[in-house]
């Protein structure tokens, strides 16, 4: 199947061109043609499977025959958990959206308020937002919700973790009730489709991955190794890689102290965590997305929604206390059909956690010697 067969129009198969994407994948084969038939949508798929596209592709061209926002309204509003994640969706947009004659723009805190209220009194016809600062717009009265025809909630699961659930309970009292409803979402969790029994209406069920599996392209491993010795073998296993490499942490003091560890062995890494201000964090990403530093060291929260073409190796220095994260974090690499290894650093104290993990993802991790 190719991307002509799902009813996109010309202007967004030549955006879809340009970017070089011949074959859809398949939550974009299930969800394209379920979104563009214009009821609500509830699907689950794994990071890194193209549903991005997958829900703003159809959106885009649902939004392209109708009238332009008017001043301080919005048209379609896409909820996402994080700021990087909101970032990457907006890039989306435009990178799809190239050819078609509509406005978006993206609002998220920990960066000045004013240039989104400007952007937001003109009107755009796509709007992607975090929910505590669209709320703050909201209250400056910088937009109202009356002309919103449809809503996404992107990783629903996730904003339920990070506790947004009152906000999105707020701003789902100040949309219009006749609307369509998209939830894209990791797992269909009890909690999931009790908030989905509230927001969509006989929705389209896509599930096309197993819950909480793996990506089969991701190659895992482990080392047995003390604590105290990680910050080593870590320095040595990535002195052998000339890759880029995204390294977990399970704290943000972890993180910084990684990142000047691996500096005195001349490995040039950058830190992104929720201590950081939005402009550091976007800072840190850039430079990692254009090669400047080889290492990005990240906490949880922080590396939700990063979306690095081409990255290789993920590297689990802590294993994480939930064992969906780990899910989350190595789905980070093998993304959209391409192969890639996640290595974690495993300590005696951790045996608990890695067998939460294999017990979640129905795969025993294979331990490696260490060689280096």
């Amino acid at each position: 199947m190719t991307f002509t067969t799902l009813g996109l129009s010309d202007s967004l198969l030549r955006a879809v061109a340009n970017t070089g994407y011949k074959t859809p994948t398949a939550i974009q084969m299930k969800a394209i043609p379920a979104i563009l038939s214009g009821g609500d949508v509830m699907a689950s798929a794994q990071t890194g499977t193209g549903k991005t596209a997958g829900f703003v592709l159809p959106i885009l061209q649902q939004l392209s025959g109708g009238a332009k926002a008017r001043p301080c309204r919005v048209r379609a509003l896409i909820l996402t958990p994080t700021r990087e994640l909101a970032a990457q969706v907006h890039n989306s947009i435009i990178t799809y959206g190239k050819h078609e004659k509509l406005s978006s723009t993206v609002v998220f805190g920990g960066v000045n308020i004013n240039p989104q209220r400007r952007k937001l009194n003109h009107g755009v016809d796509l709007l992607v937002a975090t929910p505590g600062r669209l709320l703050d717009l909201y209250q400056q009265n910088a937009t109202r919700f009356d002309d919103i025809e449809l809503l996404v909630l992107d990783e629903a699961d996730r904003m339920l973790d990070m506790g947004f659930i009152r906000d999105i309970r707020k701003i789902l009292k100040l949309i219009p009730k006749r609307r369509q409803n998209l939830m894209f979402s990791a797992t269909f969790s009890k909690d999931i489709r009790q908030l989905a029994s509230t927001i969509c209406k006989n929705p389209i069920e896509i599930d096309v991955a197993p819950r909480n599996s793996t990506v089969e392209t991701v190659s895992q491993n482990l080392y047995w190794v003390e604590k105290e010795h990680k910050a080593d073998l870590l320095s040595d296993l990535l002195q052998e890689t000339p890759e880029q490499v995204l390294v977990f942490t399970r704290t943000k003091h972890g993180a910084n102290k990684l990142v000047k560890r691996l500096s005195k062995d001349s490995i040039s890494a950058i830190a992104i965590h929720g201590n950081k201000s939005q402009t550091q964090r976007t800072k840190a990403l850039d430079e990692f997305k254009r090669d400047k530093v080889q290492i990005l060291v990240a906490t949880d929260i922080a590396a939700r929604g990063i979306d690095i073409e081409l990255l290789t190796l993920v590297v689990n220095f802590d294993l994480p206390h939930v064992p969906e994260d780990y899910v989350h974090r190595i789905g980070r690499t093998g993304r959209a059909g391409g192969s890639g290894q996640a290595i974690s650093l495993v300590s005696r104290e951790e045996k608990k956690q890695l067998r939460a993990i294999e017990s979640l993802i129905k795969l025993k991790i294979t331990p490696l010697q260490v060689n280096v």
